[in-house]
């Protein structure tokens, strides 16, 4: 991955963000924000952000850059340092539901008449305008929405939260685009918001299109695109092009023939080509990848 600070584009140069965004999604945004160049300051409550408990290590990755402040925004002394600093950004960025920023006096048509050049990257559960609007969630209740949990096992990491951070990321993009368009003064701030049931629901895609459903070309049906077990660990292979499965087989012993296509749907073929990856090691399988150019990648074995 590129070292951000050795970026020299920086579309979001000199825009200034506010976020009250707390979690991960609103932070992860705001990370994002910060590499490309914009002026972040995070509004934290006085108690501040419970990612600070849940990961140390995390929050402060997530803060790189930024300058943090606290307030009690339900306070009138909180309202007046909050209002002081919208006065001087370009993009709020929030993620309360939408009863919660009526409440803190910053549902979109009050803060639009009062901060008329203010942009709202608005992070939401659910769409605003759906009935659920107000139902509580996580990041684990938006893929199971989407049918995207398989089994009892909790997903390798957040899905629907980095997804989100990334389209509410984009999302500021498009409010520096439009801030752009309209010149430096006189244009007027636009609302865009990011529910993280949407940004499961955009993962979830290829599910929908049937691409990953069980028995499918990458749910499990072609003997090519398989996590096989390894004498030392498992192996991922992801050899499912007709160039790669042809390697794979030829390397595995088995015959390359004008059938190949429809053989790798075969459990004959899948159960060759386990049992020759569970007579080699990972250092064996690793080095085969790369000689005879085959996608595949060596993983301990789990416990």
């Amino acid at each position: 991955m590129t070292d951000p600070k050795k970026l020299t584009l920086r579309p979001l140069k000199n825009l200034r963000i506010l976020s009250l965004a707390l979690n991960l999604p609103g932070p992860a945004a705001l990370m994002r924000c910060q590499q490309m160049g914009a002026r972040c300051v995070k509004l934290e409550p006085s108690a501040g952000d419970a990612m600070q408990i849940f990961s140390p290590e995390a929050y402060t990755a997530l803060h790189q850059g930024i300058r943090i402040t606290k307030a009690d925004l339900k306070t009138a002394d909180g309202q007046k340092f909050l209002h002081r600093e919208l006065a001087k950004a370009d993009v709020l960025l929030t993620s309360f539901r939408p009863s919660a920023l009526v409440k803190l006096g910053l549902a979109w048509q009050a803060l639009h008449q009062q901060y008329p050049q203010l942009s709202q990257v608005a992070i939401v559960g659910s769409p605003s305008a759906s009935k659920h609007a107000e139902t509580p969630g996580h990041d684990l209740t938006y893929l199971a929405e989407n049918d995207l949990l398989n089994s009892l096992e909790l997903p390798a990491t957040l899905f629907a939260d980095m997804g989100g951070s990334l389209l509410a990321s984009e999302a500021v993009l498009q409010a520096a685009l439009h801030r752009h368009a309209g010149g430096q003064t006189g244009h007027s701030g636009i609302y865009l918001e990011v529910a993280l049931s949407g940004a499961a629901s955009y993962l979830a895609l290829p599910r929908t299109w049937g691409l990953t459903t069980l028995g499918s070309a990458i749910g499990g049906g072609h003997a090519g695109y398989q996590i096989y077990p390894c004498k030392n660990g498992r192996v991922a292979v992801a050899a499912l092009e007709p160039h790669f499965a042809a390697r794979l087989c030829l390397a595995a012993g088995l015959a390359s023939t004008p059938e190949l296509p429809t053989n790798m749907y075969l459990a004959a073929t899948r159960q060759a080509i386990a049992a020759w990856l569970l007579g080699k090691s990972r250092t064996q399988l690793d080095k085969l990848a790369l000689d005879k150019d085959i996608p595949m990648h060596t993983l301990e074995r789990k416990p």
